[in-house]
Parts: C-alpha cells; sequence; structure tokens
C-alpha cells in the first residue's frame, strides 16, 4: 500500500498540470477568436431611408463583404441624435456596436445641457463620407447671388424668413453665420427636417434655406428652387458653375456635413484597424463611388489618426461659430 501513494499523487498531479493547460489554451483560444465573431450592429440615428442612412448602407455593405461578416443596420432616430449616441456609448466595446456619427458628436455637447452621453464615451473609427448642402430661394425672389439676397434683407421692412431644419444642425448653423457676415436679420421658421419645408421654400412662405444634397439636388434639377450657392469647401461635380459659399463672399458661413463611425470607448485597437481597413478598401471602389455621388455625398475617407486631427478642426471651427453668433 505504502508504494501505492506517490503514484496516486503523481496521477493527480498530472491531472491538474493537464487540466491547467487545458484551461489555458481554452483562454488563449478566446483571446485569439478572430474579429468579428458575430454580427455588427451599426446603429443610425436618423430614419431609414434618409441621406444618412443611404450613404451608410452603401458603405458598410462592401464593407461586410470585404471583412466576410455579417452588418445589421439598425435606425434609431429621435433627441435630435442622441438616443443612438447613448445606446452605443453605453455598448460593449468589443466592435460589434458602431455608432454613425456626424456633426451633432460634436455640436450637439455644445448645444444642449444634460446629455447622457460624451465625445469621450466614444472611439472614432474613421470617416467614409462628405454630404455638402446647398444655399437655396425661390426663383420668384428675383435673387441670382448671395450679395443679391443680402441687398434683398437690408431693404426689406422685416427681417426676411428662413427655413430651419433643426436647431444645432450644419445647415442652420450656416444659415444663421450667414446673416452675420452678411449683417442681416432673418427670422427663423422651425421645421423637422428639410422635406417638410420644401414646399414653403418653394412658394416663397421662406425666402431661404441651407438643404441637404439628397432634398437639395433634385429641386435645383427641376428648376423648382434656385442654388446661390454650394455650403461646402469645394464646388460640387454636379454643378460646377456654383460657387461655394466662400467664393461668394461668406467664408465662415462654410458648414461640413460628414459621416463616419465611431465604437464605444475602449474597442480594442485590432477592430478599429480592421473596420478602418475595410472601409478604406470600400470607398475606394467605383461603384461605391458613385453610388454615394448619386446618393448626394462623397467618397471622403479619413483613417483613425487623420479623422481624430480632423475632428478636432472641425470642433474648434463650431466653437468660434458659437462665439460669433454668441450663443
Amino acid at each position: 500500500m505504502t508504494c501505492t501513494k506517490p503514484h496516486l499523487a503523481q496521477h493527480f498531479t498530472r491531472r491538474a498540470a493537464l487540466a491547467l493547460i487545458a484551461a489555458t489554451l481554452s483562454a488563449s483560444g478566446l483571446a485569439a477568436d478572430p474579429y468579428p465573431s458575430r454580427p455588427i450592429t451599426v446603429i443610425v440615428p436618423y430614419p431609414a431611408g434618409g441621406v444618412v442612412d443611404v450613404q451608410t448602407r452603401i458603405v458598410v455593405d462592401r464593407m461586410a463583404k470585404l471583412m466576410g461578416a455579417t452588418f445589421i443596420v439598425d435606425n434609431k432616430p429621435g433627441a435630435n441624435a442622441n438616443i443612438a449616441a447613448e445606446f452605443v456609448a453605453r455598448a460593449q466595446p468589443d466592435g460589434h456596436t458602431l455608432l454613425v456619427s456626424a456633426p451633432y458628436l460634436l455640436n450637439n455637447p455644445l448645444f444642449e445641457k444634460g446629455l447622457r452621453w460624451a465625445p469621450k464615451d466614444l472611439d472614432p473609427v474613421a470617416r467614409f463620407a462628405l454630404s455638402p448642402s446647398y444655399f437655396l430661394v425661390p426663383p420668384s425672389l428675383g435673387v441670382n447671388t448671395l450679395k443679391e439676397y443680402a441687398d434683398l434683407a437690408r431693404k426689406a421692412p422685416k427681417p426676411l424668413l428662413y427655413a430651419n431644419g433643426g436647431t444645432g444642425t450644419t445647415q442652420t448653423m450656416s444659415s444663421e453665420t450667414f446673416a452675420v457676415e452678411a449683417g442681416i436679420k432673418l427670422e427663423s421658421v422651425p421645421y423637422k427636417g428639410a422635406p417638410p419645408y420644401i414646399p414653403d421654400l418653394v412658394n416663397g412662405a421662406v425666402t431661404m434655406a441651407v438643404v441637404p444634397s439628397t432634398v437639395a439636388i433634385p429641386q435645383i434639377k427641376s428648376g423648382r428652387l434656385r442654388a446661390l450657392a454650394i455650403v461646402s469647401a469645394h464646388r460640387s461635380a454636379l454643378f460646377p458653375e456654383l460657387p461655394t459659399i466662400a467664393e461668394a463672399g461668406f467664408p465662415k458661413s462654410t458648414a461640413l456635413s460628414w459621416y463616419a463611425l465611431h465604437a464605444p470607448a475602449g474597442t480594442p485597437a485590432e477592430a478599429v484597424r480592421k473596420l478602418s481597413a475595410a472601409m478604406e478598401q470600400a470607398t475606394a471602389a467605383a461603384d461605391v463611388k458613385e453610388r454615394l455621388a448619386q446618393a448626394g455625398g462623397e467618397a471622403a475617407y479619413l483613417p483613425n489618426a487623420e479623422f481624430k486631427a480632423f475632428l478636432k478642426e472641425d470642433l474648434e471651427h463650431w466653437q468660434e461659430i458659437i462665439k460669433l453668433l454668441k450663443l
């Protein structure tokens, strides 16, 4: 009996060692589980069918093919994009829940108090598109340039009305900045987005609006509305004769509408790298560029580091505008 105890001890020691090795291998296997390991949900903070939703789907559909992954686009509109931002800010930071970001990411914290999320709760991934806006007036107004519009506003007995599609949006901020740069007074008429105010703009009930591209382009092409400038840093390939708002004499009124992906803070760098690389390939594809253009945007990929620098510059721009408007 005395000779069997060492054998028993060795047996149990070997079993313990094997169990430890198995556990270690299992843990390392989990750690090395390739990303993505399940479907990636992309949260869009605006309704389905809108400019952001359409352009997002064009890009992530191609990203899904490139990554051999499943992407699920989930629309969570409301509260000026805060519902979606809060949802993703509280999600597990594993790269499987992403937020479609836009200028609201910078502007909302500047204008709204009591937000239940902050930009620090979200990590930038990369930018995929820009979407210009247009300064539109009804043809019946009889003006052909921004300076003519400004002159008309100065001579008017009371402030001219402009369509406000949402407080804090790049379009509204551009309209307000234009009024300051031009030295005129405009009165805001609030609407729930751009499409609802188009009939009033066409019939002259309001005199101008800075309109997102997807809504503006059909109106310009049909002649129902007249474009006086593109509210972007460069001219449009669709309307090359149209000056930028800076070229028309109002540089501070330039406003960029951009779309990108953010992830919950703390998302692994490897997941961010893979997403950014897939986005770069997707936005470089000729057919994706064409589809984005048809949807009123343009491919404008910025990798992670450059996107972070862009966000810093854009935030500084909006902080300057807030000072200018004394908000």
